[in-house]
């Protein structure tokens, strides 16, 4: 099982080389026709897809470091190398986001002469065509290796799609006699980023702080419950090691039972919450009740 999960992690490293790839032609692209065409939002857009370049860098760099094997300092693994990776890559985003809502904010105030040149929306609407077919890739592999850091850069992917149609969408308008409509649209795309940062901040922070799921830990007192020879829970832990879950249990069996008897009871929780949950591992404790 160990090796099949090393194997999904070298498989999501080619989700964050093709987001890197598409971000460097897209970033390119955007920040020359941004200038080329005086549009102040293509710019914006452009900045926040280089600042993606290092965020996908930040996640390849984490999923490979996750597939280093235990060590003496390391007795769990590295697994968690993933959500550190995701937590450095939200704090890029947020710092570019905040350069972009300075930027923008500056240009409203300071007045749009004209309106930018209509090649720049064309860009904005074929680059978030790219953008939504690199999430679809993404979002599908994320889900076939249960890969958080893939689905933290799939949601990325997304984002960008949604913003380089918000930036199409202020250039057309823009040219309706409403120069201003371009930097407002960058404005909007800054707080864009900055919501992207946030969202991947907190998923981070949730997990490296051992933060998990409610609900599933109520699924697995379910399960539990209903295996045979188990009279109650006394403790139910779980926690996140990267994509990997870990369950510490201490159930109570009736007191007469006999050591290979408890010790059957306990292994019967084990498989079936590694069987049913795809968990890592579970350590369960018994007592008596």
């Amino acid at each position: 099982m160990n090796e099949q999960r090393y194997s999904n992690l070298k498989l999501g490293e080619r989700g964050a080389i093709i987001s890197i790839l598409a971000y460097i032609l897209l970033s390119a692209l955007k920040l020359s026709v941004g200038y080329i065409s005086d549009s102040e939002a293509l710019k914006a857009d452009g900045l926040n897809n280089t600042t993606d370049i290092l965020a996908s860098l930040s996640v390849l760099i984490g999923l490979r470091l996750s597939q280093k094997p235990a060590d003496d300092d390391h007795l769990y693994g590295h697994w968690k190398s993933e959500m550190v990776a995701s937590m450095v890559a939200s704090f890029i985003i947020i710092v570019v986001g905040f350069q972009v809502l300075t930027s923008a904010f500056t240009s409203v105030f300071e007045g749009a002469a004209e309106a930018p040149d209509l090649i720049a929306a064309w860009t904005g609407l074929f680059s978030a065509a790219i953008m939504y077919f690199v999430y679809r890739y993404n979002r599908n592999l994320a889900r076939k290796i249960k890969s958080h850091s893939v689905m933290a850069a799939a949601k990325d992917n997304l984002s960008d799609s949604w913003v380089s149609i918000g930036t199409a969408v202020g250039i057309i308008g823009s040219q309706f006699g409403l120069p201003w409509l371009d930097p407002v649209t960058a404005f909007i795309v800054g707080a864009l980023i900055l919501k992207t940062g946030w969202d991947i901040f907190r998923e981070a922070s949730h997990q490296l702080t051992d933060g998990f799921d409610v609900d599933l830990i109520k699924e697995y007192n379910e399960t539990i419950c209903n295996i045979p020879g188990v009279k109650g829970i006394k403790d139910l832990k779980a926690r996140s090691y990267g994509n990997n879950i870990v369950v510490d249990c201490v159930i109570t069996v009736t007191p007469t039972l006999d050591i290979s008897t408890a010790h059957d009871i306990s292994t019967r929780v084990e498989e079936k919450l590694m069987e049913e949950y795809d968990i890592y591992d579970v350590h369960v404790h018994v007592e008596p009740d």
